[in-house]
């Protein structure tokens, strides 16, 4: 084990994270905190890419590119839902899930 914190508290973290992302996008139905819930769960993924690579192999960094590349993904996927929930709100004035039920011109 490396010195410092214990493996099993940052699993409890992300898991929490993990948890509360799923709950928050099947619950919620406000598209922005949909997206939250997605960020949410995104960065519970890094902490455990993060945590195994730290605790399994800490004289290497997969865990951290692959971190870093989630990251990015997750920019690009947060500005295309967010130009599309402008959109959407430009179009029918409310962001709401239900009330969202065609996407034509």
């Amino acid at each position: 084990m490396v010195q410092g914190i214990p493996i099993y508290h940052f699993l409890v973290v992300s898991t929490l994270m993990f948890f509360i992302g799923v709950c928050g996008f099947i619950i919620r139905r406000n598209l922005i905190t949909m997206l939250m819930a997605v960020e949410l769960i995104l960065n519970s993924v890094n902490i455990n890419f993060v945590v195994f690579n730290r605790y399994l192999y800490p004289d290497q960094l997969q865990g951290h590119f692959f971190s870093l590349f989630i990251v990015g993904i997750a920019a690009a996927e947060a500005a295309v839902a967010i130009a599309l929930v402008i959109n959407i709100y430009r179009r029918i004035n409310n962001i709401e899930v239900e009330n969202v039920n065609e996407m034509k011109f």
